[in-house]
C-alpha cells in the first residue's frame, strides 16, 4: 500500500525520527515502524492526526490506497468463502441431520465432516477481515467521503458491544440452525415411516 511510503516520506521531510513522530501522535515507535513496513494500518484518528501534523489532506496521505481499501471490502474471494461456508452448512442440514436420524451415532460422521468444512470457511473469512483491516478501511472511506456513517462504524469498534454482537449472531444462527435441523429430523422420520 502507498500509505507506508507516504508516511515515511512525510516523516523524513519533517525531519522526524520514528520515535519523535510516535511521541507527537501518542503511539509507540513500534507502531510507526509497523505502519511504515506495511504490517498494520492506522485507524482514522491516527490518520487525521498525521494529516494535521504533516499539514496535508487525508487524501494525500492515503493516496492510492482508497481503491485498494474498497477492493478489500468488496473482496470477491471473501464472497466465495461466505458462499462455501453457507453451502456446507446447508449440506450439513440436508445430508448430516437425516444421516444421524437414519444411522444413529455413525450418522454423525458426515455431519461432522460437513460442519468442519463450513467452520474452515468461517475461519478463512475472519482471517481475511483481520488481515485486510476491513473495519478500519470502512471508517477511512466513510470519513474521506464525508459519510455521516462514521460514528456508527466507530461505535462498532467498542469491544464490549462487538463481542456481544458476535455472541448474539452466533446464538441467533444456532437457534435458526437448530429449528431447521428439527424440521429436517421430522421430515426424515415421516419418510422413514412410509
Amino acid at each position: 500500500m502507498n500509505f507506508s511510503k507516504q508516511l515515511k516520506k512525510y516523516r523524513e521531510l519533517n525531519l522526524l525520527s520514528q520515535e519523535m513522530l510516535a511521541e507527537k501522535i501518542y503511539v509507540t515507535r513500534q507502531t510507526i515502524s509497523k505502519w511504515e513496513n506495511d504490517r498494520s494500518y492506522p485507524d482514522i484518528h491516527n490518520l487525521v492526526a498525521l494529516s494535521i501534523l504533516f499539514d496535508i489532506s487525508l487524501d494525500e496521505l492515503v493516496k492510492g490506497d482508497m481503491i485498494i481499501m474498497k477492493n478489500a471490502i468488496a473482496n470477491e474471494k471473501m464472497d466465495k468463502d461466505v458462499k462455501g461456508m453457507l453451502l456446507f452448512m446447508v449440506l450439513g442440514l440436508i445430508i448430516g441431520v437425516p444421516s444421524i436420524t437414519i444411522f444413529g451415532v455413525k450418522g454423525y460422521i458426515p455431519f461432522a465432516i460437513l460442519w468442519a468444512i463450513s467452520m474452515y470457511f468461517a475461519m478463512k473469512i475472519e482471517r481475511a477481515k483481520k488481515k485486510h483491516n476491513i473495519k478500519t478501511y470502512k471508517e477511512i472511506i466513510a470519513f474521506s467521503e464525508g459519510n455521516s456513517n462514521l460514528e456508527e462504524l466507530q461505535k462498532k469498534r467498542n469491544k464490549k458491544k462487538y463481542i456481544s454482537e458476535k455472541i448474539l449472531i452466533v446464538f441467533t444462527f444456532t437457534l435458526i440452525f437448530s429449528i431447521l435441523a428439527l424440521v429436517i429430523v421430522f421430515i426424515t422420520d415421516l419418510f422413514l415411516k412410509f
